[in-house]
């Protein structure tokens, strides 16, 4: 994996960059690229089981809070440096992306094809760049601006790593 890897918000010539990529993990998904901002998306290249570990989270490097970042604990972010970045948010998520076990599992039975997505805010508590939902799920938030903006509720229906419900804990427990 490279060791820095750059996230392109819009992409004006989509041919071009999908003849110049590499993936980072050949055989197990990749980059469909889009012109537009934020179009790109990650797709299965093979069919995985639900809670089947897709890979682990490997060769990444800890950074600011950024929209490019994840968050692995109540004050830490990394960079993912590898096409995990292009992993969209979707309220009905077809992976975890689980930073306590460093891995990426699917959530659902997925075939070749696939978008894979997982929830951002099982991972983030505040956003670094919130932004409105066009995920079209029935349990659709609509404003995905973090864990810290949502119920508990909300927030049983989905996996969440161990910093978002020792947060949430926080949080609940000091306005009871």
């Amino acid at each position: 994996m490279p060791v820095t890897y750059t996230k392109v918000e819009k992409i004006t010539d989509a041919a071009a960059v999908k003849q110049a990529y590499r993936p980072t993990h050949p055989g197990l998904f990749e980059v469909v690229y889009a012109e537009g901002d934020y179009n790109s998306k990650l797709i299965a290249c093979k069919a995985y089981a639900k809670g089947e570990i897709i890979c682990p989270v490997e060769g990444t490097t800890p950074g600011p809070k950024r929209y490019t970042s994840v968050q692995t604990g109540k004050n830490s972010h990394i960079e993912l440096n590898s096409d995990l970045v292009f992993m969209n948010h979707s309220c009905n998520p077809t992976v975890s992306l689980d930073t306590d076990s460093m891995t990426v599992v699917a959530v659902v039975d997925l075939k070749e094809g696939d978008n894979l997505t997982f929830f951002y805010p099982s991972s983030e508590w505040e956003m670094d760049q919130p932004f409105p939902c066009w995920c079209g799920a029935d349990q659709c938030v609509k404003n995905i601006q973090g864990a810290k903006f949502l119920s508990q509720e909300t927030m049983n229906r989905y996996f969440r790593t161990k910093h978002i419900q020792d947060l949430l804990s926080e949080r609940d427990n000091a306005t009871a």
